[in-house]
């Protein structure tokens, strides 16, 4: 028998039905007569049928037509809404679907597997396991490890051993005896007084992160769950069944109790729950869709659940990746700008970078010269000024390799730190199964990921400082030899000086800020995100936690500086490729004409003024998929290959090659390099 889960002003109800010739406009009569029935007042109508509504699927909001057969308009088990005509949406009413709905509209259950033993996962794979391109499983040794873990909490119970989060309250109520009877009563408890954060719900990708790191740190077994309950909450992640988990109210000490909390409310069959099947639903609701069951906690499951760093650290894990992907694409549109600029590349001289060797510095003085500097592909711009009386550029082009350098020495340090992170035990009390005992400690507390985050955004912004300064140089006619503000009959159009709703692309100026205004905004904006979060600390649970990390706000703000330096880097992409167009016929070299051609696949050049808005977009766009640095890398590695004797190691300066896709594109056989 098909059964529906309709949502009725703020109430999820399901209703079977017999007759698969019955209509959508049943099912929302149906729908509203339970709702109705459960009511005192009748839920305020006179009579159901005269009630007039809407029905829309929760999954892509489409409306339905009353008329249409159930067993045409809607699947087995498929979630609608009833909106009834005059309502007001319910204050307590989630919209169906998250924000960015528009990239999981093609979601396709992946095949493959990551199997997780705790002490390996990378922070690139925590990225593609929430993209949704693998399920998890667990390797026999790990299944081991949380098996004989769970054997000591076993005995605590059986034993009536007196042991924090096990037998007592938490927090201040750490010298609480728990009844043995209301062990189980405690962890649910647990679980739903914690789960009290605001803000909006992290979007599926986040959740999936989060709940995969959760399972990667239980898999490593020191947190006394369940081998039973831990493959249950594998069985939910790879249905992609993630519970409503708001974005703010941890403070990162003892664990992100509040994030970790809303995540394990969702697996015990309690709040709000999404799924690409189901668009946001009761979560018994969207779990039964699944055919899965509600976890019922054993004792100490509740706190195994929601003791640990991963809200802070797996948003880390996507804030060092894509900081990795704009700081390596940010060379490029960098050696772009320096063409249009008609600067020197003797800046980047081996000899130069080799008396001061910092990894970063040379290894982007080594990218430099393999975009601007090679035998194999010579630019008809660097030589058109060959001859020039310039002796040398601005800081903001000469001293790239220095301040873009320690930009990927900043990552690659909070990139250490995440990585050990993703892979530690973080839950209070720890269980050694070896040792046939629990030991209380600290290694809940955020204070490593969050500094490494506040250090990462710190570091990351000088990315957009930097490249503002470029931008100024190019849009400056005294200091670019360019038509002011890149466009053709200046006055009559404004080009690059004016930027109408540029707000939707940047998300957080006015409609008519001018683009170089845009980005000192996005500029200042950062100098404030980079205030260090973990320098702050409120003591908590009545100064029992009377010293606190912060870190879920170093991981929500570091991601908010490198959206705002993406979106920097794409307009100098636009601004350096427009300056192209002035220096015309000349060419640039052979990587730059084919990051010029990517640019072109997507923006056309200014002729005159248009709706500036979706070319940003379309930039910030490549630059998040990384597909500047992929028709760039070959380029790059094949000038390595011609510049490092194979005597000589490569690793201290092979920053590329750490970062290059495993798909990177390849440079066809006949070209001419």
């Amino acid at each position: 028998m098909p059964r529906y889960t309709v949502h009725v002003r703020g109430e999820w109800l399901a209703v079977p039905c017999q007759d698969a010739q019955l209509t959508v406009g049943w099912l929302g009569r149906e729908a509203v007569r339970r709702y109705v029935k459960n009511k005192p007042d009748n839920g305020g109508f006179a009579s159901v049928d005269n009630v007039s509504f809407l029905v829309r699927r929760c999954k892509g909001l489409g409306l339905l037509d009353h008329e249409d057969p159930l067993e045409v308009a809607l699947e087995d088990n498929e979630f609608v809404e009833v909106v009834i005509e005059g309502d007001a949406m319910s204050s307590d009413f989630i919209p169906s679907q998250p924000e960015g709905v528009y990239l999981y509209s093609k979601y396709r259950e992946p095949e493959k597997y990551i199997a997780l033993d705790g002490d390996s996962l990378t922070t690139e794979d925590l990225v593609s396991l929430g993209k949704g391109h693998y399920k998890i499983k667990l390797t026999p040794t790990a299944e081991k490890k949380v098996q004989n873990s769970r054997e000591v909490i076993e005995s605590i119970v059986k034993e009536k051993t007196v042991v924090y989060g096990i037998t007592t309250g938490f927090g201040k109520f750490a010298r609480t005896v728990i009844p043995v009877s209301k062990l189980e009563e405690l962890q649910v408890n647990l679980v739903r007084s914690h789960s009290s954060g605001v803000g909006k719900p992290l979007i599926p990708e986040r959740c999936r992160m989060l709940l995969a790191l959760r399972v990667n740190v239980l898999a490593k077994g020191y947190s006394g769950i369940s081998l039973e309950t831990l493959k249950q909450v594998i069985e939910v992640f790879n249905a992609s069944c993630l519970p409503y988990v708001p974005e703010k109210g941890t403070v990162g000490a003892s664990g992100d109790l509040a994030p970790l909390s809303h995540l394990a409310l969702g697996l015990i069959g309690e709040g709000k729950m999404w799924s690409p099947k189901s668009g946001w639903a009761d979560a018994k609701y969207v779990l039964a869709a699944h055919g899965l069951k509600p976890i019922v906690l054993k004792p100490k499951e509740g706190l195994a659940l929601i003791n640990g760093t991963q809200m802070i650290t797996s948003l880390g894990c996507e804030a060092v990746e894509r900081a990795s992907a704009i700081a390596r694409q940010a060379d490029i549109v960098a050696s772009l700008t320096l063409e249009v600029l008609k600067g020197t590349t003797k800046a980047f001289d081996t000899d130069i970078h080799a008396v001061r060797p910092h990894r970063g510095q040379v290894e982007v003085a080594f990218r430099f010269r393999s975009l601007l500097d090679s035998d194999h592909h010579p630019s008809e711009i660097a030589e058109s000024h060959r001859f020039c009386d310039r002796v040398q550029d601005a800081y903001t082009l000469r001293c790239c390799p220095q301040i873009h350098g320690v930009v990927n020495d900043t990552i690659a340090f909070a990139k250490n730190i995440i990585t050990t992170e993703i892979n530690s035990a973080t839950d209070n009390p720890m269980v050694f199964a070896s040792r046939g005992e629990t030991v209380s400690g600290g290694n809940f507390h955020g204070e490593y990921p969050a500094k490494a985050l506040d250090y990462l955004a710190i570091g990351v912004h000088e990315l957009a400082a930097i490249s503002e300064r470029r931008i100024e140089r190019l849009c400056n006619p005294s200091l670019s030899e360019l038509p002011a503000f890149l466009v053709a009959e200046g006055g009559l159009n404004s080009g690059f000086m004016i930027a109408h709703c540029t707000a939707a692309a940047l998300g957080y100026v006015s409609e008519q800020a001018p683009p170089n205004q845009v980005i000192r905004i996005a500029v200042s904006e950062n100098k404030a995100l980079c205030h260090p979060s973990s320098v702050d600390s409120l003591s908590t649970s009545a100064a029992t936690e009377d010293h606190v990390s912060m870190g879920g706000w170093a991981a929500r703000k570091a991601l908010r500086v490198i959206e705002h330096v993406e979106q920097v880097l794409a307009i100098e992409l636009l601004a350096a490729c427009q300056g192209i167009e002035f220096l015309r016929p000349l060419k640039t070299t052979t990587p730059l004409e084919k990051v010029y051609d990517l640019v072109r696949s997507v923006v056309r050049p200014w002729i005159k003024d248009r709706f500036m808005a979706p070319d940003i977009e379309a930039a910030h766009r490549l630059l998040i998929e990384q597909k500047v640095w992929e028709v760039a890398a070959p380029y790059i590695e094949k000038y390595r290959m011609e510049h490092i004797p194979e005597s000589r190691p490569v690793s201290p300066t092979a920053f590329s090659l750490e970062f290059l896709h495993k798909k990177s594109t390849q440079i066809p056989e006949s070209e001419d390099l």
